[in-house]
Parts: structure tokens; C-alpha cells; sequence
């Protein structure tokens, strides 16, 4: 393991020093999971980062210590502005797991390590890391990363809810992630292993035979009885029933206290450890440049595009192609570059596939190749190509619809808001007008276009209808929103429309902010912080200039002077606004539920938040030199089409996050925050795109493991109303053509709850790390509320290779000495082999600057890696990293010993332990990597 750095040393002191909390969910105020898990991969970062660095011959210097800095640096010599706000989500995906653990699987022994349930813990780990790796593969980095969230959940328990640290361990348990080895010496259920703390502060009340026997066991815990196994220790803690009984206390070491101080400590940095070995398992089995892109180290710019492939699209395609080309190639080589391109194309009765790639040039091929033909009728299966878009890009993407016809799939409706309310993606429609005819009739009107105006409006989308031939010259939207630090100041939208006056702060970040202006008919004044003024009809005027196509008006600012600006309103037509930015600062955030038990915490609300409640929300600031030096001043859930604005209190919490609790709630909201840029004593404003809303219904669905390819998978889900009971309509949906089969209908009373299912039969030729979004609706009786759930689940082809390669050192050439070592070689010749398992799929010099060449022999069967290592003496040390086709990893580490002028071996099983030998004496032994 490489982390002994200095780095890693001022942190794991730091972490350790900082706070007396530990173990427990994200929200607190000192170290949780999350801030334990936070070390580790920020230090794995900057190590990753640093990496890169070097590899791209160019240097590595963050300019500060904050996550924004560090970002800048690790993206490179790419021009222009980098958004924390793409890493933080990232993040956010695994830090949010920790609280489901803790709130959905409060009971479950195995997830906590509670109960001496070592090998189904340990299960959960090596399933979960190798369902990580199978997602990685596929390019499903979401479902990777909340799977990695979950499973460094449960490793981290072990050390604080076992008696690891009282053994006197110091290095993480290397066999919790090794698929070939088993938990060993634990202890027997009838074994004695705690003796009485009546105090229940004991700083170690394991028995002696337990210490002296190195047998491991961790405490019980009862959250219903008080019943536990004769003689065993307790988890302990007030949510513990079985500490009252005889032994009584508890050696979990979840909290710091006066009598356990010591062992809190070592259980704190050997969970970091340990997170950080996992990490870089997952490191060496993806690389630098694979990794960094997991935790959302890449332009947050994604082009998406879903486009409408009928015979009378030919116009449409052609400049979408053009649009798409342009940002390609003028964006190449920025911060802008787009990091993933996705097309997905449809007509009627089909749609998709869903097409993905990093490949601009393939972009540029998927899209040429697009090809207008058939439809004869209207509508068309436009929802359910959106489904695949929203399900396929990463979240908060920016997604454009080119179409001229209505949605055939309208009942896919709610479906596609509760993917944009789960994604917080935005949505735009580019309408143009068509000239298809069926048996002599004309297009339907443009109220059947309804469906798109409903859904660009939930997220915060634009709805432009335009002729075909003035298509190229609202297009120019795609190319505003196609930049990384895209900011909106303010979306509200009035049907009908009224006359009203709109402020909006720019401050000193922002740059190249524009207006858009979507109606009919409509008129306005925009007027600026000195008091200059511009009326709607002036096109080129002192403020800006005004670009009228269809029914949208893009009004591109002058200068963008710094203050309080307005558009004031004078039409009565319907109407929306929006206005953005290019700015660094920016928000994320989510809405969470407090719960309590044995680690209580925050844990994420998947869909509305509850009516009748205060909606809390967890909010992370990013921009400029990090939330320390950004203030939030006010958090308001405003009505995105009236003037409902509801204040929120703040609570600052750990790493910049701010605890959010609004008391009075909007039927349909938008979140608007304000603060303040103390490096430049600037105000600002930010808003989300996304309308929410808060609901009497609640779903809950919560899946534990992956699917298996060719196996029906079952999920029990739960709805709760406090509205009027009946009849509840539930809906299932998925971006799979999987076999699904589920609950239609529940029947509730008012305050009740009722349990149903779901069952998925991924086909037995899935692709293993194929992940499926399952959206789960509830309505009430009616249509008068709803509900959703969305969760991602995983397909993972059962284990059968274990084993990690075998290395077998063969020859070791030169002699170095220290005082002349640049005069000097030295050589090393290695078999490495994979046995009857995978096969080899990469190896890699994780550690050494010499050179290594490679060729493959086939022998008896057995394909074998013939390895070649030549280095200068001044680099005497060399460890190989090998990596097998499913994900199991080793590193064999060879040195010369520079003051004997002998060669020394070191074998590292795998990626940390090091056991030193004489090369002498093993030239032709064989190991394990």
C-alpha cells in the first residue's frame, strides 16, 4: 500500500483529532462515515491526480487546499473554467449511501458487522466490490458508485463494531476484500468473550482468553430484545437493548469517550486505511485516468441528443449535425470539451438504442448515419427514447429533443418527471413545424405538443417551436448550455402571464450571462444596476442584443455589468424566464430525512418529500477557492409560477454542507439560494432548474444485492399515505426489456401501509455489470397525488475466478552499488500466469521509473505473461501490479539491495502486505500475487 505519504499522515491525524464522533451517518458536525471516507478519497485523488500529472509530463501543483483546487489542477492545461460541482455529485453519490445503510438496514447484522456475522459481512463486501468493478466495466459509473458508498459502509464497521483494535492490529484485515481467503479464528458461538462493565465504561472488557487467543468477535446488538447469546459482549449504546444484560457494556467504538479514547482512534485510521486499499484495488483494476472519471473528475459537459428520425426530420437531422460538429470542434481542447456523447434516436414503433461514447469522431459517425425515412402518422415513441437519454447521462445533464410531432407514449409522462426530479436533469424541445399528412389531414395542433411544454417546464428546460428553416437559429442554446460552468440565476415561468417585475443579481464570477424569453406576443423592459433601460423592440441596444426566433427571444448581455438587474413583464401571454451564467460558484443539494436508532443520521428522500412536514435539504457550496470563503445569507423554495417564496433556516454543518429545514412548503417549487463571495465582498444568486414538490404518499423500495443473468430477482416495496385511502394505481417501468412482473394495485387507508412487489428476470446472455433503472410510481385515487421511487440495480454474473495471478521470478541480472548507481542496470525476468482462471487482462510498473516488455506464450493450455524489467541502478525497487479479466489484483515487488550488491524480492499479497526474502535463495519459487 502506498499511502504513507505525508499527506496521508497530517490527515489521518487530522481525522482522528478532530472531532469525538465517528461511525455514525452523514450529517454531523464532527468525523461521521463520510468525513472517514472523505480523507481516504481525497488523498486517493491528489495520489491519482498526481499520477496523471506525471505521465502527461507536466507538473502538479494545486494552488490551494481546497476540493476546487485541487480539481484545477488535476484537469490539465485545458483553457478555461472548471466547476467543482460535477466531483461533488459524484462524491455525494457514494457519501449518500452511508445513510441508507444506517436507516435502511438498521437490523441487519452482516451490514454493520453486529452479532459475530463475519463471513455473510465480508460476503457483502466481495460481492459489492465485485459488483463495483462489473459496473465500472460498463460504463455505469452511478450504479459503481453507490454500490462503493454501501460497501465501505460496512467495512468501516468492522472496525469499530469488532474487537480488531483490541487484538492490537495496526494494518487493516486484509482478507475482507481478498475473494480467495476467509475470516479466520473467529469466535465460537458458545465462546465466552466479554466479561461484566456495570459501569458500561470499560475500556476493554473482553476476557483474556479472547486477547490471548487473537480470536476475533464483535458485539451484539439488540434493537428489539435484550436477548444475546450466553457470555457475549454487546455492541453497547442506549439503542442497545442486550447491554443491560450480564455482560453488560458494549465494545463498539462508534463514539469517543474518556475510557475508550485510545481504541476509537486506531479503529478511525484503520477504517481509513482500509477504505484506502479498497480504492486502490479498484484503482489498479481500472487505471488513473478511468478512476478520476468515477469520482467525477471530467468535464461536466455531456452532449445528448434525441432526435426523431421520420421522413420529414431530414431538415432536422442535418442541424443537429451541424450543432453537433460545431461544439466538437470548437470546444476541442477546453474545459468545455464534452466528456460522454449520447444519441438516441426514434421513430414509430422504434426507438433507441441508446449510443454512447467518449469517441468525438464517433459522435460525429452515430450522427452522420442518421437516416430519415417512414412515418407516415403523427405521433411518435419521443417519451421513450427521453427514458433511455435520462437513464443513460449522467445527472444534471442538459438533454435536447429534436421533433415535429407529438408523443405517442404520453402515459410515459410521469415516468419522465420522476426521472428529471430523480436526475435533475433539464430537458429542452426544439418543435419545428411539419407538413406530414395522414389520409389528406393535417398535423394535429399544437396543443398536442402540451406534453413537451409540461416536461421541459419540471426541468427547467426550454420548449421552442420554430419552422424548419429558422431551426439553425435557435439551436444556439445548445451551444450557450455547452459549458462546464453553466450557472442559472433565475427560471420562473406565469400562465397566464402578468405584468411583473423580475430582479436578478449578477456578480463579479459571472460571465456571458443571456436571457431567454420563451411566448407569444410577448413584451418587456430589461433594465440595469446604473439605471440604463432597453425595451424589447430594440434589438441592438445599450444592454444587449435581442435574437428573435419562433416563440423564443435570446437576449445576450452587453459586458454584464456587476448589480441588481430586472426585466420587467408587460404582457399578459403566457410566458417563461430564464436567465444563466458562466460561474464557478454553484450549489448541490439534496432533500434528506433525519431518522434515529443505533447511528442516527440523514439519509436521502428518493422522490417528494413528505407534506405536512418541514422539507430539510442537505446543500454543498463549490466555486472559487471552496466554501470557506462563500457565505449562504438565504435558502428559499420559491413558486416557479407565482410569487410563493418560502425562507428556509440554516445550520452550517461539517465540509461546507449546510442543513436546510423549510416550514412552509410550496405545491411545486424551485430552490433559490443567496449569499455572498467574501473574496470579493460580492453578492450572489443561484437557482435549481428542477420543480419539486412534497407529497402525502411515500414509496420505499430498497434492493440488496445484484441481479443474477438467467435468475428472477424480487423486491418487496412499501407505500404509505396520510391522504385519503382507496385504491392506489402503481406503475413499474424500466429501461430494460427484462421479463418484469409487479403489483397494479394497492388499497390503503388513510395513515396505513401496504406492501408490494416486483420481480425482474434479467435474460441469462446479460451482460454482467449491465445496471436497469426501475422507476416505481404510486398515484392516489384520482390522480390527486403521486409518488415516485427510482432505484438502480445491478446484473453480476456469479464468481468463479477467486484467484489472483501467480508472478515466478526466473532471472535476476546486475549488481548495483549506492555510491555509483547511475553507471548501472540492473534486470529482471518474470512469468506471470493467470491458471485455469480469466486470463490476464493488464500489467502494469504501479512503483519503479525502469522499463517493462512484455509477450505472451501459450504452455500446456495455460496462456503465460513472459515479463522483461530493465532500470537503472538509482532505481533499485520495482513493483509489478497484474490485474485478471474479472477484476482480481496482485503486485509481486522486487529490489536490489544497493549496499550488498545483491537482489532482494518482496511479495505483496496483494497490494500491502510485504514479506522479504533473500533473491538468492528464491529464484525459482512461485507465489501468489
Amino acid at each position: 500500500m502506498m499511502m504513507k505519504s505525508s499527506v496521508s499522515a497530517v490527515a489521518l491525524m487530522a481525522l482522528v483529532a478532530s472531532s469525538a464522533q465517528a461511525f455514525l451517518s452523514f450529517g454531523g458536525n464532527g468525523n461521521t462515515h463520510v468525513t472517514i471516507y472523505g480523507y481516504a478519497i481525497m488523498m486517493k485523488i491528489y495520489e491519482v491526480c498526481k499520477a496523471v500529472a506525471k505521465s502527461e509530463g507536466r507538473e502538479f501543483e494545486p494552488t490551494g487546499s481546497s476540493v476546487e483546487e485541487l480539481l484545477r489542477a488535476c484537469m490539465g492545461t485545458a483553457t478555461g473554467e472548471v466547476s467543482g460541482a460535477k466531483l461533488l455529485t459524484a462524491l455525494n453519490q457514494i457519501y449518500m449511501q452511508n445513510g441508507l445503510v444506517d436507516r435502511d438496514f438498521m437490523s441487519s447484522a452482516p451490514h454493520h458487522f453486529n452479532n459475530e456475522a463475519f463471513s455473510e459481512g465480508r460476503n457483502l463486501i466481495i460481492q459489492g466490490i465485485a459488483a463495483v468493478k462489473a459496473n465500472i466495466r460498463a460504463d455505469n459509473l452511478q450504479s459503481a458508485r453507490e454500490i462503493l458508498g454501501r460497501v465501505c459502509h460496512t467495512l468501516q464497521d468492522f472496525y469499530s463494531h469488532s474487537n480488531w483494535a483490541e487484538l492490537g492490529y495496526k494494518s487493516p484485515y486484509a482478507n475482507l476484500i481478498r475473494p480467495d481467503l476467509t475470516i479466520e479464528n473467529t469466535a465460537d458461538f458458545k465462546m465466552p468473550t466479554c466479561s461484566d462493565c456495570a459501569s458500561g465504561q470499560c475500556p476493554n472488557s473482553l476476557l483474556p482468553a479472547i486477547l490471548n487467543g487473537k480470536y476475533l468477535t464483535s458485539g451484539y446488538m439488540g434493537l428489539f430484545s435484550s436477548v444475546k447469546p450466553q457470555g457475549k459482549c454487546s455492541h453497547g449504546g442506549d439503542a442497545d437493548l442486550s447491554s443491560t444484560q450480564n455482560p453488560r457494556g458494549g465494545i463498539s467504538k462508534d463514539e469517543s469517550h474518556s475510557y475508550n479514547a485510545d481504541l476509537h482512534n486506531t479503529a478511525v485510521n484503520l477504517a481509513a486505511e482500509a477504505t484506502l486499499e479498497l480504492l486502490e484495488d479498484v484503482r489498479v483494476v481500472i487505471g488513473d485516468k478511468e478512476y478520476l472519471r468515477l469520482m467525477g473528475i471530467a468535464s461536466s459537459v455531456v452532449l445528448a441528443f434525441v432526435i426523431d428520425t421520420t421522413g420529414s426530420m431530414i431538415d432536422d437531422i442535418v442541424e443537429a449535425k451541424r450543432v453537433a460538429y460545431n461544439i466538437i470542434d470548437s470546444k476541442k481542447g477546453t474545459q468545455d470539451e464534452p466528456s460522454e456523447y449520447i444519441l438516441v434516436p426514434f421513430n414509430d414503433p422504434e426507438f433507441g438504442p441508446l449510443i454512447r461514447t467518449r469517441d468525438p469522431d464517433a459522435m460525429k459517425s452515430e450522427i452522420s448515419n442518421l437516416k430519415a425515412n417512414d412515418g407516415g402518422d403523427l405521433p411518435e415513441m419521443c417519451l421513450s427514447a427521453l427514458q433511455l437519454a435520462l437513464v443513460g447521462t449522467p445527472s444534471s445533464s442538459h438533454i435536447y429533443v429534436f421533433t415535429d410531432a407529438p408523443p405517442k407514449d404520453v402515459g410515459l409522462q410521469k415516468t419522465i418527471i420522476s426521472l428529471i426530479r430523480s436526475t435533475k436533469s433539464t430537458v429542452s424541445f426544439f418543435m419545428t413545424s411539419t407538413r406530414r399528412r395522414k389520409r389528406g389531414i393535417t398535423a394535429e395542433p399544437r396543443t398536442d405538443f402540451q406534453v413537451y411544454y409540461d416536461v421541459a417546464l419540471a426541468s427547467g428546460g426550454q420548449a421552442i417551436e420554430v419552422s424548419k428553416s429558422s431551426l439553425s437559429q435557435a439551436t444556439n442554446i445548445i451551444v450557450d448550455t455547452s459549458t462546464s460552468v453553466l450557472v442559472t440565476i433565475l427560471q420562473c415561468s406565469r400562465s397566464p402571464g402578468c405584468v411583473e417585475s423580475f430582479p436578478f443579481l449578477l456578480d463579479e464570477s459571472v460571465s456571458n450571462a443571456i436571457v431567454y424569453v420563451t411566448g407569444n406576443g410577448l413584451a418587456y423592459t430589461l433594465r440595469s444596476p446604473s439605471g440604463s433601460s432597453q425595451s424589447s423592440t430594440v434589438l441592438n441596444g445599450i444592454l444587449g442584443t435581442i435574437h428573435k426566433v419562433g416563440n423564443l427571444q435570446r437576449i445576450q448581455l452587453n459586458g454584464t455589468e456587476k448589480g441588481l438587474w430586472h426585466i420587467d413583464m408587460t404582457s399578459t401571454q403566457p410566458y417563461t424566464i430564464k436567465i444563466t451564467g458562466q460561474s464557478t460558484i454553484t450549489f448541490i443539494y439534496d432533500f434528506v430525512e433525519e431518522f434515529k436508532g443505533p447511528h442516527p443520521g440523514y439519509a436521502v428522500i428518493d422522490g417528494h418529500p413528505p407534506a405536512g412536514f418541514p422539507a430539510k435539504m442537505l446543500l454543498t457550496l463549490t466555486g472559487g477557492k471552496g466554501p470557506e470563503v462563500l457565505e449562504v445569507q438565504e435558502v428559499s423554495l420559491v413558486d416557479v409560477s407565482g410569487l410563493v417564496v418560502s425562507k428556509g433556516t440554516t445550520e452550517k454543518m461539517s465540509d461546507g454542507n449546510v442543513l436546510v429545514t423549510v416550514t412552509e412548503v410550496p405545491e411545486e417549487f424551485v430552490v433559490l439560494l443567496k449569499g455572498k463571495d467574501m473574496m470579493f465582498n460580492s453578492l450572489f444568486q443561484r437557482q435549481t432548474t428542477t420543480q419539486m414538490s412534497q407529497s402525502n404518499l411515500t414509496i420505499k423500495v430498497t434492493a440488496d444485492g445484484s441481479m443474477l443473468p438467467g435468475q428472477e430477482f424480487q423486491l418487496n416495496f412499501t407505500v404509505t399515505t396520510k391522504g385519503t385511502g382507496g385504491v392506489y394505481t402503481i406503475r413499474a417501468n424500466t429501461d430494460k426489456d427484462f421479463k418484469m412482473e409487479h403489483t397494479s394495485q394497492l388499497t390503503l387507508e388513510s395513515g396505513g401501509s401496504v406492501q408490494g412487489k416486483v420481480s425482474l428476470s434479467p435474460p441469462v446472455d446479460t451482460v454482467s455489470g449491465t445496471d436497469v433503472t426501475l422507476t416505481l410510481e404510486a398515484e392516489a385515487p384520482g390522480g390527486t397525488d403521486s409518488n415516485f421511487a427510482v432505484l438502480r440495480l445491478s446484473v453480476v454474473s456469479k464468481a468463479t475466478d477467486l484467484t489472483p495471478p501467480e508472478c515466478k521470478m526466473f532471472d535476476v541480472q546486475g549488481h548495483c552499488s549506492s555510491s555509483s548507481c547511475s553507471s548501472s542496470i540492473w534486470e529482471l525476468s518474470v512469468n506471470i500466469t493467470d491458471g485455469q482462471g480469466s486470463g490476464i487482462k493488464s500489467i502494469t510498473v504501479q512503483q519503479g521509473s525502469g522499463k517493462f516488455t512484455q509477450n505472451q506464450v501459450e504452455d500446456g493450455g495455460v496462456t503465460m505473461v513472459m515479463g522483461h524489467y530493465e532500470a537503472s541502478c538509482c532505481s533499485p525497487s520495482v513493483t509489478l501490479t497484474s490485474v485478471d479479466k474479472v477484476g482480481n489484483v496482485g503486485r509481486c515487488s522486487f529490489k536490489i539491495d544497493t549496499s550488498a550488491g545483491s537482489a532482494l524480492i518482496s511479495m505483496t499479497l496483494p497490494l500491502w502486505a510485504c514479506l522479504l526474502a533473500s533473491a538468492l535463495s528464491l529464484l525459482h519459487d512461485t507465489f501468489s500475487l
